[in-house]
């Protein structure tokens, strides 16, 4: 499938580039890898998103060039959508008319692109970016360098998941020798975060239970606790991940309340503990490691079948009744 993006990409001239909403380090970082790829070649293309840069990819080069939008334009040759389950994830109205490049590295997404390049080899969607630029005859610039390492810092936890490779330590290297410095990358993306997010983390903290085994634990945010930390939903970006630094504790969930009756829920895992497994269960998906799903209904309920889901997958005996755990 790669022949067949580089021969599109060599045949024709106007491109748009997409990825799901609330983007990502990777899904961003990706997107401007491309972005800068095209147009080193004299492309016309354009970064559209129906959300805001996040503001810790801000500083990413090209961040401000990316048009928030709700649907697609005419005129494009192809629109690549990057790191997307499906063709609804962008949230963007009239992709579907276009020719449709789907680029992804996750297992589970669906062949929705009239070219479909899926790679579940990959530790990023970046590193992918990164072999497409080599294919293409690019050079790595600074630019593409900084995206793709942005992209392979975050999807792969900062090194710590085990989708990380020898592969993907290779191609960090190569684009440190191309001038990117990961200290400041680092600072950017960990050390800049607003006030409301430490205050979430707080919060959320204060709602973390175990169950009796102190294998599998779960966390809460819920609207009354986001308006008390003034916070956003970027703001709960990374906070399922804490949970995992204690020494027993294999996999976490964490439960978002993103509206009335609805809740957004990001699994981890530490080594090879299959989430991706459980959120597909509740229509979601993701990586072996990182993964998440939406459920609408009652919380203690939603809450009660995805533990009892993570503890299957440990192993245990699932729970019976009322869930309740342990601080």
């Amino acid at each position: 499938m790669l022949s067949q993006v580089v021969e599109l990409i060599e045949s024709k001239k106007h491109f748009c580039i997409t990825s799901h909403i609330r983007p990502d380090g990777d899904s961003l970082g990706s997107s401007l890898a491309l972005y800068w790829t095209l147009k080193s070649l004299d492309k016309d293309v354009q970064v559209l998103m129906r959300d805001n840069v996040p503001h810790a990819y801000s500083e990413l080069p090209g961040a401000k060039d990316v048009l928030r939008v709700s649907s697609v334009p005419d005129g494009y040759d192809a629109a690549f959508v990057i790191e997307c389950s499906d063709i609804d994830r962008p949230g963007l109205l009239n992709l579907d008319k276009q020719f449709v490049v789907n680029i992804d590295h996750h297992s589970t997404t669906a062949l929705f692109g009239q070219i479909n390049w899926i790679d579940s080899t990959a530790s990023a969607v970046g590193e992918m970016i990164y072999n497409l630029c080599k294919a293409l005859g690019v050079s790595v610039n600074q630019q593409i360098a900084e995206c793709v390492y942005t992209a392979l810092l975050t999807d792969t936890g900062s090194f710590h998941f085990s989708n990380t490779t020898e592969r993907t330590f290779k191609i960090a290297s190569e684009l440190v020798r191309k001038g990117v410095k990961p200290a400041h990358i680092s600072q950017a993306l960990f050390y800049s975060y607003p006030y409301s997010k430490i205050k979430m983390l707080g919060l959320a903290l204060s709602t973390l239970k175990r169950d009796d085994t102190g294998r599998v634990a779960w966390l809460t945010t819920t609207s009354d606790l986001m308006a008390e930390a003034d916070a956003t939903e970027e703001d709960l970006d990374g906070i399922v991940n804490y949970p995992l630094a204690v020494g027993e504790i294999e996999v976490v969930a964490f439960f978002k309340e993103i509206s009335p009756g609805v809740f957004r829920i990001s699994l981890r895992s530490k080594g090879q503990v299959n989430v991706a497994k459980v959120a597909e269960k509740f229509g979601g998906g993701g990586h072996r490691n990182a993964s998440g799903c939406t459920i609408k209904g009652e919380l203690s309920k939603i809450s009660e079948q995805v533990v009892s889901h993570l503890q299957e997958t440990l192993g245990i005996q699932p729970l019976n009744g009322s869930l309740n755990g342990k601080s």
